[in-house]
């Protein structure tokens, strides 16, 4: 059996841009984060760049949470399988 789960729904292709940009952005900060520190930085400006990557995050989660929202939640009843969602999004969101 293979280690990764076969599932028939994906992440709708615009959210996966719009995701992927924004994980580019955050990996820039996280950068741009690690060089501060090679240096002297000031605590302020490490913490303003940390929640930047946090904004970033959080957008993403938002961005793929509206797209599963969108395209598997509410048609979750038609393929019979509304159990299975709600139990996947409770199982997400008490990490949120």
């Amino acid at each position: 059996m293979n280690a990764v789960q076969e599932h028939p729904l994906h992440l709708d292709p615009k959210a996966r841009k719009d995701a992927r940009n924004r994980l580019l952005s955050a990996k820039g900060h996280l950068e741009g984060i690690l060089k501060m520190l090679e240096g002297e930085p000031y605590c302020v400006d490490v913490l303003k760049q940390i929640s930047a990557v946090q904004g970033a995050l959080d957008k993403v989660g938002q961005i793929v949470l509206k797209s599963h929202l969108e395209h598997h939640v509410a048609s979750a009843a038609q393929r019979g399988d509304t159990a299975r969602m709600v139990d996947e999004l409770m199982e997400v969101l008490k990490y949120r």
